[in-house]
């Protein structure tokens, strides 16, 4: 067995930079015909570099040809570390031939990148340039996908969060191809690449949508969620076989709270809309969305630019889109004034997508407060709320806000409105202090407060007062 001998190369090398060269007997065995042995060099190797990173060992940079440096001006602290890094590199060509090997075994060497608890970020982005060759990411995605398997049913089902980022950081940057034209770039050669299954973009997408479900199917770390849900339409969506098997973990997701479910709430409109999706209980789940929160939440702007586009469609029932204007008026009587300055024009773009709903600003012998207003806040259903028997009473009553610009914003329900949305793209981010700077560089007009302009803190008095120290 090679065990020991590795053991004691290991040993000799990390104790004392004159055993060095010793480093030879380690990549050496990367190419023995024994399994056994060639696993166990795979493991001491990244044992070994991975110390030398730790300590500073290797050279960071733009590495100098090998005989260049040691023919060059450099130190022999430089030099270690010059000759060592191209012996890391020589060891990682090494391992990226092994993914070619015939036995199933040596390819999950990549295992070395998402260890169990210990982050490898580091370590993985260096390995992120060889992902670029089209053989590699197709084996690395099928033993990351077995790993997974492995490692969560060992612990049934609860995070691992050093294990899981690991292997997020692993595969989140996988840029598949879009056709098959496009596989040009490989490792290993082929004589028959025409017949070989790596070549064929179909593979590659079932091994990338196979991985994604396994790793999307165990419980992840709360902060792994939105991380996943941010790069979800752009980077795993688009190269699925079938997108819609995302549902489940989209449901989970929506469970977590807060912006995550929101941003899952994206994820379904996204396969209601280009992949068609059944799934009537989605603007239902918006509709649970609104609390008071809602106007509060570093994460608002996004709120609302997600809620402009889900309420886009024209075609929506009006008793739906009425049911989202009462409940956003009725939260807005607690609201701040920076998000009255936004939601105001948000609602009136909703009139002006569904005409239907303008019952509500043009029903004077409706509700005018709470105690007469049928409108259900509490329900869920939207389609039982009554919203459409109800009045905009809520608006009517910020057209007294303590705000100016609020009473001023809200006063337009008293007009009527013109066909042209507003732009509420630059409201989304407004911000108090911004609203408070655009207060104070306002310009003040000299207001009369009395009827005769007081000549003086005592009036006529004032001026005998004057007139006495004049004569002195």
């Amino acid at each position: 067995m090679a065990r020991p001998a590795l053991a004691a190369s290991l040993e000799a090398v990390l104790g004392d930079r004159g055993n060095a060269n010793r480093v030879f007997e380690i990549l050496e065995l990367l190419a023995a015909k024994e399994e056994e042995d060639v696993l166990c060099a795979a493991r001491t190797c990244r044992r070994l570099f991975a110390a030398l990173l730790r300590r500073g060992e290797l050279f960071a940079g733009s590495l100098p040809a090998e005989e260049d440096a040691l023919r060059g001006n450099y130190s022999a602290e430089e030099k270690y570390k010059i000759w060592m890094r191209h012996r890391y590199n020589d060891c990682v060509e090494s391992l990226s031939e092994l993914l070619g090997h015939d036995s199933f075994q040596v390819k999950v060497v990549v295992n070395g990148l998402i260890p169990i608890h210990e982050d490898a970020s580091l370590l993985i982005s260096r390995f992120q340039e060889y992902m670029e060759y089209e053989d590699v990411r197709y084996f690395v995605m099928k033993a990351v996908t077995e790993s997974i398997g492995q490692v969560m049913q060992k612990i049934k089902e609860r995070p691992l969060p050093f294990y899981q980022q690991n292997v997020f950081s692993l595969i989140s940057p996988i840029n598949m191809p879009n056709k098959e034209r496009d596989m040009v770039k490989f490792m290993m050669k082929q004589d028959n690449q025409e017949e070989w299954k790596v070549s064929k973009l179909q593979a590659h997408k079932q091994a990338f949508e196979r991985m994604w479900l396994t790793f999307l199917k165990h419980q992840l770390p709360s902060g792994l969620y939105k991380k996943v849900l941010v790069i979800l339409h752009d980077s795993i969506l688009p190269y699925m076989n079938e997108p819609t098997l995302m549902i489940d973990f989209l449901t989970v997701a929506y469970g977590v709270g807060g912006a995550i479910s929101l941003l899952a709430l994206n994820g379904l409109f996204i396969l209601i809309h280009q992949h068609n999706l059944e799934y009537p209980d989605f603007y239902k789940k918006l509709y649970s969305l609104l609390d008071p929160s809602i106007y509060h939440v570093k994460y608002r702007a996004r709120f609302f630019h997600l809620a402009d586009l889900f309420l886009s469609s024209s075609h929506l029932p009006a008793y739906l889109v009425a049911a989202f204007i009462k409940r956003l008026s009725r939260l807005a009587l607690t609201a701040p004034p920076e998000a009255l300055l936004m939601v105001i024009p948000f609602i009136c773009n909703l009139f002006r997508r569904h005409p239907a709903c303008k019952v509500l600003m043009h029903r004077p012998n409706g509700p005018q407060d709470l105690s007469e207003d049928p409108y259900i806040m509490e329900q869920e259903e939207p389609s039982e709320s009554r919203a459409l028997e109800s009045s905009l009473w809520e608006l009517q009553s910020l057209q007294n806000h303590y705000h100016p610009d609020v009473a001023q914003a809200a006063a337009i329900l008293n007009q009527s409105l013109s066909e042209i949305e507003d732009d509420i793209s630059g409201l989304l981010e407004l911000s108090a202090s911004e609203l408070f700077d655009k207060e104070i560089k306002k310009t003040s007009a000299n207001v009369p407060l009395e009827f005769e302009q007081v000549r003086g803190l005592f009036g006529k008095k004032n001026d005998i007062i004057a007139e006495h120290f004049a004569l002195d």
